[in-house]
C-alpha cells in the first residue's frame, strides 16, 4: 500500500528536510508553495509534486486537500509546518503584530489541519497530523520579547488537544513538534553571536517527525515533542 503525506511550507528550512525524510521513508509527498518558491532538489524526484497554495487561505486549503485525496487516494501524514517568526516586546506589540503573527502561524495551522481533518474522518485508514509549536509559547519565561509570535503559538497546543479529543485519537492522532532555536541562515544572520552547536537544526525535527509518520508512533495519544537541543 502506498504511503501518502501533505507537508506544507515545503520550500522553507524545514519543510526542505521534512520532505526529504519523508520521502526516503518511502511516502508519496505533495508539498506546498508560494507562488515562485523553489522546494530544492525535490521537484525532479518523482515521488514529490510540488502545489501552489497560501495555506492562510481556508478555500486554498481546501482546494490543496481535495487535490491531494484525488491525485494520492488517503492522506496518511500531513505535516503543517507553515508558520513565521517576529520579535517584539509587549509594551510595543501592536494589534496589527498580533494579526499577522496569528495569520502565520494560527490560522494557517487551523485552516490546514480542519481539511486534512476531514479528509481523514472519511478514509478507512488512520491519518496523522504534525503541528508546530515553539518553545517560547510552552515554557515559563521564554516567551520575553516575543509576545505576539508566542501567543499565536501558544493556541497551537490547544487546536492539537481539540483535534486529539475530538477524534477520539485512535484513527486522527496530531502531534506538535517545537523546536527551540533552528538553525538556518536567516537566524544565523539574526543572531552571530550566539553558539549555533546549541540550536537544533531541520534535520533533526525531519527526525521527530519521520518518526511520528512511522508505525512506531501508533500507540502514543496527545504527543508534544520537545526539541530543544541545548537552547
Amino acid at each position: 500500500m502506498s504511503k501518502n503525506a501533505i507537508v506544507t511550507g515545503a520550500a522553507g528550512n524545514m519543510g526542505t528536510a521534512v520532505v526529504e525524510a519523508l520521502l526516503k521513508d518511502g511516502f508519496n509527498v505533495l508539498g506546498t508553495a508560494l507562488e515562485g518558491e523553489v522546494c530544492g532538489d525535490h521537484e525532479q524526484h518523482p515521488s514529490f509534486e510540488k502545489y501552489i497554495a497560501d495555506v492562510t487561505d481556508e478555500n486554498q486549503c481546501q482546494q490543496l486537500v481535495n487535490f491531494a485525496s484525488e491525485k494520492m487516494g488517503d492522506i496518511h501524514v500531513a505535516a503543517l509546518l507553515v508558520g513565521g517568526f517576529g520579535m517584539s516586546k509587549f509594551e510595543d506589540t501592536s494589534l496589527e503584530d498580533i494579526h499577522h503573527m496569528f495569520k502565520l502561524n494560527f490560522e494557517s495551522a487551523f485552516a490546514s489541519s480542519r481539511a486534512v481533518y476531514q479528509q481523514m474522518k472519511k478514509q478507512a485508514t488512520p491519518g496523522k497530523i504534525v503541528l508546530i509549536g515553539a518553545k517560547p509559547a510552552l515554557e515559563k519565561g521564554a516567551s520575553a520579547g516575543l509576545t505576539a509570535y508566542a501567543l499565536s503559538k501558544s493556541l497551537i497546543f490547544k487546536l492539537a488537544e481539540h483535534i486529539n479529543a475530538e477524534s477520539g485519537g485512535d484513527k486522527i492522532t496530531a502531534s506538535v513538534v517545537v523546536p527551540s532555536v533552528l538553525d538556518t541562515p536567516p537566524n544565523r544572520e539574526a543572531m552571530p553571536d550566539a553558539d549555533f552547536s546549541d540550536w537544533v537544526t531541520p534535520k533533526d525535527v525531519a527526525g521527530v517527525v519521520s518518526f511520528i509518520a512511522s508505525d512506531h508512533s501508533i500507540t502514543l495519544r496527545d504527543p508534544v515533542f520537545r526539541v530543544y537541543g541545548n537552547s
